[in-house]
């Protein structure tokens, strides 16, 4: 089993960028790659991006593409997710999930950060 721990999250102004990690232990030998969603007020869980361990393959949302770059550190078993142009709609918990193999369904998950934008 792999645990997931988030970080990063925090009050920030619109325009700021903000790195977020998701360290990793446990079995992370045998995930595919990582996955970043976020759950904005409301609405259901979302799709950010994903990165797989070996090759450091990315993909992204189309709505997360150019301000969203999804990144690892196989070394630390740590991926991270770094946000440009925050903007408000952006407020969110984010949260970062395992895949074990391509196309596999996500999991498991990490408690979440939470990223709050002002104006």
């Amino acid at each position: 089993q792999v645990q997931l721990v988030e970080s990063g999250g925090g009050l920030v102004q619109a325009g700021d960028s903000l790195r977020l990690s998701c360290a990793a232990s446990g079995r992370t030998f045998s995930a595919y790659g990582m996955g970043w969603f976020r759950q904005r007020s409301g609405k259901e869980r979302e799709f950010v991006g994903q990165i797989t361990w070996r090759g450091g393959r990315t993909s992204y949302a189309e709505s997360t593409k150019g301000r969203f770059t999804v990144s690892k550190d196989n070394a630390k078993n740590t991926v991270y997710l770094q946000i440009d142009s925050l903007n408000i709609e952006d407020t969110a918990v984010y949260y970062c999930a395992v895949q074990t193999a391509a196309a596999a369904p996500f999991g498991p998950w990490g408690q979440g950060t939470q990223v709050t934008v002002s104006s």
